[in-house]
Formats: structure tokens, C-alpha cells, sequence
């Protein structure tokens, strides 16, 4: 055999059984021990519920299977508990964060600074892939989203989140004719604002949660869903022939824009752990996710709950989130531009 050859097969050999090695006490590190899931939320909301549910049937699917415990720590959009996570808890695989979806573009294209680096983060996975809309009222001047492009359409929305984000950057991107009535403090006020007719619909509902609070809007015809911001879009809409936002981009860069902006979505529920957490560590850690994805008694409980589960392998989310930090700077110029206009 030639020298060369053996010595290579010797040291396949020798990582092959460390890899080993190391997978078995990875495997028995959770024995005894307890995993504390960190909501960059408040209590009682959508994330809050989602890891709740995920922490009680989480444990089985870990070998030794730790105990989990659910802490609250809001602040900045997720911020707080991000930085948290990376600069202060151990990073030996305890402690999981539970972020807002928005927070892996907030470097990019953010106004305020934060200490922390989403995109060294290591993602497990996230519970659902969020599909944001925007919606009508049936006597809205705009019928369809199209009609937006030349007629006026008032447009409901609170200060600094999703339902003014996305009007605004329909109107920087496509040229829509929104017109955006900030102040509301939450989604439930702007529907009610649409239902007394003082705005004609909104943008960035999310639509796996409007669609269970008031399905007999959509059902009576009295609002409409006009347009997914979304790459692909949600296969009941598409069915329904709801068309996708990124359809009326105008050039290939406006389409690269939007589809780098709906690229959060993707992070609907999105958990991680730190940067320096053990690779094997990472990897049981991600299988465990998976699985308790797939575990029939948790769908059950959110198919009671009306929690949409549609999860994101947290491999998926990691070659995402090397994308959206690779994008042209022209594209995250324009994002940043659109989003907070002069």
C-alpha cells in the first residue's frame, strides 16, 4: 500500500472517532441538565405561545432529555435577548433563543444600533414560514392590488412594524398609491379601523394568524386578501389565485429588493443558540427541532390552538441567512431607503 495512502486512511480513521466520540458525549451532556429557552417577546403573544409549546415537547426528542424552562426578556424588537444570548449566557448548548422574525435584517437595514451579530447566530430551525398580505375592504377604491398602483388606497397601520413596512415599501418598490394613517397600536385596532371604514385595508398581516382571528371576513367577501408579499406564497392563496407582490417589479433589481425583504419571512418562529456552541451540539440540537416538528401530540395541541406549523429546517435558515448578509449593497441600500423614507 502506498505510504501516502495509509496515512490518509489513518487519519479518516482518527476523525471519524472523534467525530464519534464527541456525538456520544454530546448525546449524555443533556443528562440531568436544563435547557433554558430565552422569548425576546412578553408573555401571552404569538412567539411566547409557540416556544412554550415547543419547550413542553421538546425534551423527549433530546437524548438525556433535559428539562426546559421558558424566560421572557422583550426589548428592541428581540434585540435585548439576542444580545443576551451571544454576549452573556454559557454557550455550551442551555440556552436557546426564541427571536422575532424581523431581527435578522435589523443590522442591515435597521435605524437603531445593536450589539450582536444575527448572522453568526446558529438557527435550529423556526415553527412556521410567515406569509404577510395585504387586504381590502370590499368598497376599497383599489379592488385589486394593481388598482393600487394608479388609485389611492388608505392604508391602516402602526408606527415602526410590519403593517407600515411593508406599505411603505410597496410604495418605494412597485409605486403604489398608499396612503399610510399611522397610530394604531396594534393589528386588532387597525381591523377594526377597516371594519368602521376610516382605512380602506392594510399591509403585513400575517396570514396563518388573520386568517384563524377573523375567517369570516374573508369568507363573508368583506375583506379580501389583494397580494402576498412573499416569495412563493401560501398555497391556499395561490390556489385562490392571490398574486404575489414581486409580480408587478418593475425591473430585476426592484424584484431582488423585495424578495431580499420578504426573505424574513422565512424566520417566522425562529430559535437559535450562539456562535461557539458545539458543532454536535448544534447538530442534536437541530434533529431534536426537527422531530418535535413532526411529533403528532404537538400538532395536535396547535391544530387545537390554530398555530400554524410549517417549520424551516434550521440547515435552511443557515444558508439563508448567508445570503441575505451576502446581498448586493445596492439592494440593502434601497431596502434601507424604502423603509424609512425622507
Amino acid at each position: 500500500m502506498n505510504p501516502n495512502s495509509s496515512a490518509c486512511l489513518f487519519a479518516s480513521l482518527i476523525s471519524l472517532v472523534s467525530a464519534n466520540v464527541a456525538t456520544a458525549q454530546s448525546q449524555d451532556f443533556y443528562a440531568g441538565k436544563r435547557i433554558t429557552v430565552i422569548v425576546g417577546t412578553a408573555a401571552g403573544g404569538g412567539y411566547d405561545t409557540y416556544a412554550r409549546m415547543i419547550a413542553r415537547y421538546m425534551p423527549p426528542h433530546i437524548p438525556g432529555q433535559p428539562t426546559f424552562v421558558v424566560q421572557n426578556m422583550p426589548g428592541a424588537g428581540s434585540n435585548v435577548s439576542a444580545a443576551y444570548i451571544q454576549n452573556v449566557a454559557p454557550k455550551d448548548g442551555t440556552f436557546i433563543g426564541s427571536y422575532q422574525s424581523g431581527l435578522v435584517l435589523e443590522p442591515l437595514i435597521g435605524s437603531r444600533p445593536i450589539n450582536h451579530d444575527p448572522s453568526k447566530a446558529q438557527y435550529l430551525g423556526s415553527a412556521n414560514d410567515d406569509i404577510y398580505i395585504c387586504i381590502a375592504r370590499a368598497d376599497s377604491p383599489a379592488k385589486e392590488f394593481k388598482d393600487a398602483l394608479t388609485t389611492e388606497m388608505v392604508m391602516g397601520a402602526s408606527n415602526s412594524s410590519s403593517t407600515s413596512d411593508y406599505s411603505m415599501m410597496f410604495n418605494a418598490i412597485l409605486g403604489t398609491k398608499f396612503k399610510i394613517v399611522l397610530g394604531y397600536q396594534g393589528s386588532r385596532q387597525i381591523s377594526l379601523a377597516i371594519e368602521k371604514g376610516e382605512a380602506h385595508g392594510a399591509c403585513g398581516f400575517a396570514w396563518p394568524s388573520i386568517s384563524v382571528t377573523q375567517p369570516g371576513q374573508f369568507e363573508s367577501g368583506a375583506l379580501k386578501v389583494i397580494a402576498q408579499a412573499h416569495s412563493t406564497g401560501h398555497p391556499d392563496l395561490n390556489k385562490k389565485g392571490v398574486p404575489l407582490a414581486g409580480d408587478f417589479a418593475r425591473t430585476p433589481e426592484d424584484k431582488a429588493v423585495l424578495d431580499f425583504f420578504f426573505s424574513q419571512t422565512r424566520f417566522g418562529r425562529p430559535f437559535a443558540v450562539a456562535d461557539g456552541v458545539p458543532a454536535e451540539r448544534v447538530a442534536l440540537l437541530r434533529k431534536a427541532f426537527a422531530a418535535t416538528m413532526e411529533d403528532p401530540q404537538l400538532r395536535a395541541e396547535a391544530a387545537k390552538m390554530k398555530l400554524d406549523i410549517d417549520y424551516v429546517k434550521g440547515e435552511d435558515l443557515q444558508q439563508l441567512v448567508a445570503k441575505i448578509y451576502a446581498a448586493p449593497p445596492t439592494v440593502i441600500e434601497r431596502t434601507k431607503a424604502a423603509l424609512n423614507p425622507k
